[in-house]
């Protein structure tokens, strides 16, 4: 098994595009409306693009509208990592992959939406892979 926390920048440039990267391991976000799992109704497991960890289960996916995929909760509940984030002015909670710190997105909670957990995981296409069941 890979020890992720011993990969140097310059590894991690070399491993993932320059999107990715920005996303994945500088906290950066993807446009809304156009990542390409956005609207995917798929069945299958998305895994961190970073390390390959599984992440969400297509089940766990819903139609938030928002802009990104949507996820009501992570596929297993050491997958993730939330840690509190203040940029941009505002009070938010980050979503990293447990396996290798990378960012995912953020989640949201208490938005109404009609879910088993009323939790919002919105994830950046660019940080996952889906892998089809």
């Amino acid at each position: 098994m890979t020890d992720f926390s011993l990969i140097a920048d310059d590894q991690w440039r070399e491993r993932l595009s320059a999107e990715e990267y920005r996303v994945l391991r500088q906290g950066g976000t993807e446009a809304p409306h156009t990542g390409e799992y956005n609207n995917t109704t798929t069945e299958g497991i998305y895994s961190c693009r970073a390390c390959g960890a599984e992440l969400f289960r297509s089940n766990q996916k819903f139609a938030s509208h928002c802009g990104w995929p949507s996820f009501f909760s992570p596929l297993a509940g050491d997958s993730v990592i939330e840690r509190e984030d203040r940029s941009h002015g505002m009070v938010r909670t980050e979503v990293l992959c447990a396996s290798c710190n990378s960012h995912l997105g953020h989640v949201f909670a208490g938005e109404g939406y009609d879910t088993p957990t009323d939790l919002r995981y919105c994830i950046n296409s660019v940080a996952m892979t889906l892998h089809e069941a």
